[in-house]
């Protein structure tokens, strides 16, 4: 492993790291968010903010990060979330992630606005795949990304409810961000200042959204793409659709609302994702960290309960598990790690969320990560959509 890499001492080390590496046109594609970006900050401050007590003598020689998710087992309670276009950001990012997370034995979450193929993606993590589907307002082409999936061997499928419109994202207005991208005298710039990016994209060829090839001929624009990929029209009816339609475990990815995470119960989903899209889209949304323990205790016991947005350190697994989450997915932190160093940086990105881990559990002294939960919050969390009827918040369908 190159020095350089071995002297991050955390994941915001390896995002100071891609930053100097990677043109800012590129680097912001994945790490800007929504407007002001206040959204996306408080995402990791409230982690932060989530103060545990720890337990002392209690035997913590022996350290078990293991954990169970939909009937297979993982060797660490997080996975990395699906994230569009990850080529732009570093070259061959998608399957280096995919491969690293199959060594892992952790679970890839293949985004469909991916610049690398479902089916190549599903190869690539051996088992380890979940497919992440952006509903189209066509039909039929939200239908063949689920016969690809099939096909392609993949049992569970994430589906992202949070995109209704298109984040507003200032940073990539200001880089005039295209796709195809076009490359303007600031691109061939910022091109030539980071020249190793520059090499290495000119090998793998520009990136584009490859699931949906053929149907972006004609996209001239990121806004392009975001209208072949969401449609306002996504439903309820829409989801129970999907329901009846995919024969594996379903997920519902983006959930902020208590009542939201009963209905997808009451349809039969297997579980929901806690998550406002890392701050990318909404800019005015509360946190994961706040919105998790009240979701928690609204379905428990009835569906599987993953939280993402914010996780930076080992420590947030603990805290998210403390809140009520099952389980954890992970994308900038794991994205930070390829941007540093392509494949040797996302070893090393996997390493520090690792160490910090373990010795999380060890300091809180639960040698079991499967037994943290609320019991280790120094302050339990309060419901501040408690007082509500459900009927003011979430109207009945049809209201």
């Amino acid at each position: 492993m190159p020095r350089s890499l071995a002297r991050a001492a955390c994941i915001d080390d390896l995002r100071d790291m891609a930053r100097r590496r990677i043109p800012r046109f590129a680097f912001d594609l994945v790490d800007g968010g929504a407007e002001s970006e206040r959204n996306m900050r408080r995402n990791v401050e409230a982690f932060e903010e989530v103060e545990l007590t720890p337990r002392y003598m209690v035997d913590v020689s022996q350290i078990d990060t293991r954990v169970t998710l939909f009937g297979r087992d993982y060797a660490l309670p997080f996975g990395m979330a699906p994230i569009g276009m990850l080529n732009a950001f570093w070259p061959g990012a998608d399957l280096t992630l995919a491969r690293l997370c199959k060594r892992e034995n952790i679970p890839y979450v293949a985004s469909s606005a991916a610049s690398t193929t479902l089916e190549k993606l599903a190869e690539a993590a051996d088992g380890n795949g979940m497919f992440q589907l952006y509903v189209s307002g066509d039909d039929a082409v939200t239908e063949g990304l689920i016969a690809r999936a099939e096909a392609a061997g993949y049992e569970t499928m994430i589906v992202t409810a949070d995109v209704p419109a298109a984040g507003k994202r200032d940073r990539d207005i200001r880089n005039q961000l295209a796709v195809p991208f076009r490359f303007t005298p600031e691109v061939i710039a910022q091109c030539a200042l980071h020249p190793r990016w520059a090499l290495t994209s000119l090998q793998h060829g520009t990136p584009n959204v490859a699931n949906y090839a053929d149907l972006l001929k004609s996209a001239t624009s990121y806004a392009d793409v975001q209208k072949t990929l969401i449609t306002a029209g996504f439903s309820w009816d829409s989801l129970e659709k999907l329901r009846a339609r995919w024969k594996g475990k379903l997920v519902v990815k983006g959930i902020l609302h208590p009542d939201d995470a009963r209905r997808c119960a009451r349809i039969g989903c297997d579980g929901i994702v806690v998550s406002n899209h890392g701050g990318r889209q909404v800019a005015f949304g509360p946190p994961t960290a706040e919105a998790l323990p009240a979701i928690a205790k609204a379905v428990a016991g009835e569906m599987t309960v993953i939280v993402d947005s914010g996780i930076r350190r080992g420590a947030d697994l603990l805290r998210a598990k403390a809140l009520g989450a099952d389980f954890c997915l992970a994308g900038r932190a794991l994205a930070f790690g390829v941007g540093a160093g392509g494949a040797a940086g996302a070893d090393r990105a996997m390493e520090i969320l690792k160490l910090e881990l373990v010795r999380a559990l060890g300091q809180l002294g639960v040698p079991q990560v499967g037994h943290v939960g609320r019991e280790h919050l120094a302050q339990q969390p309060t419901d501040p959509l408690g007082a509500l009827p459900s009927e003011a918040v979430n109207p009945p369908s049809g209201a």
